[in-house]
């Protein structure tokens, strides 16, 4: 693979930190601007919001623009998001700080994945997108652990100044090592760009994206809540189970990548069954210290396997004159799914059966989402027979 390839993944690693790392100062962060937790993961379904709106947008706003510099300008936002998120007195700037940064990631994730695939043959496309989320799974296994015991340590600004930090870093590797575009890329018309939304297979693939992350998120933002409740955890545990919980993302990204480059129908409905029997096996193991910390690696494993074979079923039914717009739409989706699943267990906590039920609620998400894959793959097949 490409230097040029590992470069993206530096970038996503900075913006993985900061969408993540929230959900490991919960606990701080309410307690120093006087908030509830579940007003608290509200910045984890701010953020998701702000990749929701700001996808479409910037990439329509960048969209004649070289990708590299499109790159470059979306990390600079990125690391002044998190200053700002660093010094914010209040927890209604500390929400617009993270609605700034999250501007940044949608389309970066869009631009990348197209950036990324240009990088190697047909054969191995699924194999680079993982490569590159491979940050995002890295930025869980290191940056988020890292991140919680920072403010533990030092206070949980001290977690948004070292992400503004690797912002930096981000921007200095990825001017250095992304190549220029070779020739100039001229976008489709919008109306074509639009006019890919319109067809089913591709809202259908949109749609998946959102369940199937939605449930892993109504677990994962409450990620520390219910270790330190309901597994009996200590505060100071979470940091090392998370580094579990990483370890899984990167497993399970990387095996999904391969497994889509195989057959990408086959991995699709696969990974969605068994992200929805791993959660569903959640609901008991969170209640012992043994099974949470299983439970953590393989809702990691699972979660991320399903992330190359949604993206690149998005790409595939947008074809070549929509991609740029599909591509970042459907990196929101996973942010809208990230949005719903932090409501979802907030919810859950808040007004219906408690912490402990959780699992067991967004099991049901990737479930619907698995229905909607076998939906979209009956229509396909349907639409090729009658066409044959």
């Amino acid at each position: 693979m490409p230097l040029a390839l590992y470069a993206l993944t530096v970038g996503a690693f900075g913006i993985g930190v900061t969408e993540f790392v929230i959900m490991g100062l919960l606990i701080q962060v309410a307690a120093d601007l006087r908030v509830s937790i579940p007003t608290a993961g509200l910045l984890m379904t701010g953020y998701a919001l702000g990749v929701f709106v700001g996808a479409p947008i910037l990439t329509i706003l960048t969209r004649r623009l070289p990708r590299k510099t499109t790159l470059l300008v979306l990390m600079a936002i990125f690391t002044l998001g998190n200053v700002l998120a660093a010094i914010a007195p209040t927890y209604g700037i500390l929400m617009g700080a993270r609605l700034v940064t999250a501007l940044a990631h949608g389309t970066f994730f869009g631009v990348g994945s197209l950036v990324a695939v240009s990088l190697v043959p047909p054969e191995r496309k699924a194999s680079a997108i993982s490569i590159m989320f491979t940050g995002l799974t890295l930025a869980t296994l290191l940056g988020v652990p890292f991140g919680a015991w920072l403010g533990l340590a030092f206070g949980w600004r001290a977690a948004f100044w070292a992400v503004a930090g690797v912002g930096a870093v981000a921007f200095a590797v990825l001017a250095a090592l992304v190549p220029r575009d070779r020739e100039k890329v001229e976008p489709a018309p919008l109306r074509e760009e639009f006019a890919v939304l319109a067809r089913p297979q591709v809202q259908l693939g949109l749609a998946m994206t959102v369940l199937g992350f939605g449930g892993v998120f109504a677990v994962f933002t409450y990620i520390q809540p219910i270790l330190t409740e309901l597994a009996g955890f200590s505060k100071e545990a979470v940091s090392p189970i998370l580094l579990v919980f990483g370890a899984g993302l990167v497993a399970g990204n990387l095996a999904g990548g391969r497994w889509a480059d195989k057959g990408l129908n086959a991995a699709l409905v696969g990974t969605l069954v068994l992200l929805t029997l791993v959660m569903g096996g959640s609901v008991l193991a969170f209640h012992s210290q043994v099974g949470a910390v299983a439970a953590a690696f393989l809702l990691g494993a699972a979660a991320f396997a399903t992330v190359a074979p949604l993206q690149m079923r998005v790409l595939s039914q947008a074809g070549g004159a929509g991609q740029g717009l599909a591509s970042s739409l459907n990196i929101a989706a996973f942010n809208l799914g990230n949005a719903f699943g932090a409501w979802l267990g907030g919810a859950v906590i808040a007004h219906g059966p408690g912490l402990s039920a959780v699992p067991l609620i967004a099991a049901a998400v990737p479930l619907s989402a698995l229905g909607l894959a076998v939906l979209s793959l009956s229509l396909e097949r349907r639409a090729s027979l009658s066409t044959a």
